[in-house]
């Protein structure tokens, strides 16, 4: 790891650190990314940020708010920059050409995130995406993040395979992506981030049976006495 301060920090509103929190870096190098995090007039900031080949790189210390979440909500929280740790991986994303993460980048993200969850008491549900908390404005890490590799190393959420026969109930989705921890004050908008990270190969804001089945089966795993939930697809 190599620390490369940023002077983009301040003191964090509340004692406790239980989110974790994942960006893409959006911007076409990771030397202008870099720079970005780092420039005081951009107002931006995360504690890590991870290249394209493994290399870590400690920006902010965990234990002040870094600027990386923006306006966005969790669970009822909207303060996420108090609360939460941000790790940025270079990718240029959407609006640069988006491609797969490399795998030395996966790698490091895993080691890293196993360090922090062993610090912070961050629950598995609040291992979330920028999309998750910022549906209406995010769209990273994007469809192409490996999430079932993230949860076979503990790290995370994923649900079942989709073979699983599950009471399809359309009218109770919106109700049911609120209690998982999403704002649905944009409906679509909220269905869309949650198909990016749970459903990536539909991602329409639609409510159809096997979105809302994912989404059931992940909060099953949230109740007492149900099977965890587990990985497929290699995870």
């Amino acid at each position: 790891m190599i620390h490369h301060p940023s002077p983009n920090h301040e003191a964090r509103r509340v004692d406790v650190i239980d989110m974790l929190v994942l960006h893409y870096t959006g911007m076409p190098s990771a030397e202008l990314a870099l720079q970005r995090l780092c420039d005081p007039a951009a107002k931006v900031s995360a504690h890590y940020l991870i290249g394209e080949d493994g290399t870590v790189l400690a920006l902010v210390p965990e234990e002040r708010r870094a600027w990386h979440a923006g306006l966005a909500s969790w669970r009822g929280h909207t303060d996420i920059n108090s609360r939460s740790i941000g790790i940025e991986l270079v990718n240029p994303g959407h609006e640069f050409g988006y491609r797969p993460f490399p795998d030395a980048q996966i790698d490091a993200l895993i080691g890293l995130a196993q360090t922090i969850l062993a610090r912070h008491p961050i629950a598995a549900r609040n291992v979330v995406g920028h999309s998750d908390i910022a549906p209406s404005r995010k769209s990273d890490p994007g469809e192409l993040f490996p999430w079932p590799r993230l949860k076979s190393y503990g790290i995370g959420l994923w649900p079942f395979s989709g073979q699983e026969k599950v009471e399809w109930l359309p009218q109770e989705s919106l109700r049911r992506l609120a209690a998982y921890g999403y704002d649905i004050s944009a409906p679509v908008a909220a269905m869309t981030a949650f198909q990016r990270h749970f459903r990536p190969d539909l991602i329409n804001g639609g409510n159809d049976p096997e979105t809302a089945g994912r989404l059931e089966r992940l909060l099953g795993a949230l109740r007492p006495g149900m099977a965890p939930v587990v990985s497929y697809e290699g995870g």
